[in-house]
């Protein structure tokens, strides 16, 4: 359990809930998902306190499920997120910071190493309340790095803290959506090494039921992303019904909260996008895999043709003369097998020769 009190420039962490809601700022209530369901009676009890209204037991659940898609939800008091988060599982970075990594086992693993558990927001006026993964780094990140922004050490990224607890949520989603872009690369390089391994012509595949449940991994992380995108859209419809602002600086306020919203719905689609074209490689991969082995049986069954082409005259020729009859030319003659051998070998190179014109002999025809 972790507590701020953001104010201006000013994060300050505290040790316990404050009695009152401090008057100027927000609080941002970061809490590990045990830790929120043992102390879930002393949370409500301090919302209750600070006027902002108790959670509704149904997103209590929401907030404690961990298998809980990304969805969204609104009340009259907060609205709700709950977002799956897309990064490296704890334990697993080296299967997608290792370069060298190009089997489809590496490929597979790799893919189960992105860890989509989810992190739940409850959104007051107010107040933000975070429910995480165990091992989530996403909250001791932040506080990190507000702590840095708050002592003038962040150099990069934004200037200055946010302003409300809904542009707090916002940054984090958005950090989240972009941990999977950082691993995209890594995972691109991933699957071309398992189109390379399907499109070699020496290579024996067995692998089968391991490319389908990688595909598998695949279709599963679209869904995750198109679950994401369409909580987002469902937080920017709520943010535009919001009751218009009179005072300037709450209507610029509000005009960046829809721009981030915005761009955070614009990088969910570019991972979306990313998901789908490797799923359309991996598709492709293995239609041309099977285009490949189909190529290499016909040309190994045109060159037999060719072969049984060519053979076959010179069957019939020692057939002729392996006939049990007293009057077959040259049968009788010193020169008759020389003929006869010469005749063949003429057929057989000027057949060969002609193949070979047509290009019907060799690895390449036209």
């Amino acid at each position: 359990m972790r507590l701020f009190h953001i104010h201006g420039d000013q994060f300050t962490e505290l040790s316990q809930l404050p009695a009152d809601l401090p008057g100027d700022g927000f609080l941002w209530l970061g809490y590990g998902r045990r830790e929120f369901e043992l102390q879930l009676g002393e949370i409500q009890q301090g919302l209750q306190r600070w006027g902002c209204g108790q959670l509704v037991d149904l997103h209590v659940s929401d907030l404690l499920n961990n298998q809980l898609p990304s969805h969204f939800d609104y009340t009259s008091w907060y609205d709700l997120l709950v977002f799956r988060r897309l990064a490296a599982a704890p334990g697993h970075e080296h299967l997608l910071a290792d370069p060298e990594h190009g089997t489809l086992h590496s490929t597979h693993e790799a893919l189960k190493a992105i860890d989509t558990s989810p992190v739940g927001f409850a959104v007051f006026d107010r107040v933000l309340l975070t429910v995480h993964p165990t091992d989530c780094l996403v909250r001791d990140y932040f506080a990190s790095k507000m702590g840095a922004l708050a002592e003038g050490r962040d150099l990069r990224g934004s200037a200055r803290l946010p302003n409300s607890p809904a542009e707090l949520m916002l940054r984090m989603v958005n950090h989240m959506v972009d941990s999977y872009l950082e691993l995209r690369r890594l995972l691109t390089r991933q699957m071309t090494a398992l189109q390379r391994t399907l499109m070699d012509a020496n290579s024996h595949f067995e692998d089968w039921p391991l490319l389908l449940e990688s595909r598998d991994a695949l279709h599963r992380l679209e869904d995750t992303c198109e679950d994401q995108r369409s909580a987002i859209q469902e937080w920017i419809d709520v943010l535009d019904d919001w009751p218009s602002a009179e005072e300037p600086a709450a209507q610029r306020e509000r005009e960046l909260l829809r721009v981030r919203s915005r761009d955070v719905q614009e990088h969910i689609e570019r991972v979306l996008a990313h998901v789908r074209r490797m799923e359309s490689s991996s598709e492709s991969a293995v239609q041309m895999h099977f285009s490949a082995l189909g190529h290499r049986t016909n040309s190994i069954m045109r060159t037999l043709t060719v072969l049984t082409a060519i053979f076959l005259p010179l069957n019939l020729i020692t057939g002729i003369f392996g006939m049990n009859f007293d009057g077959l030319p040259l049968i009788h003659k010193a020169a008759g097998f020389w003929v006869a051998f010469g005749l063949m070998l003429a057929v057989g190179l000027g057949l060969g020769l002609f193949f070979w014109r047509k290009r019907y002999l060799g690895t390449r025809h036209g």
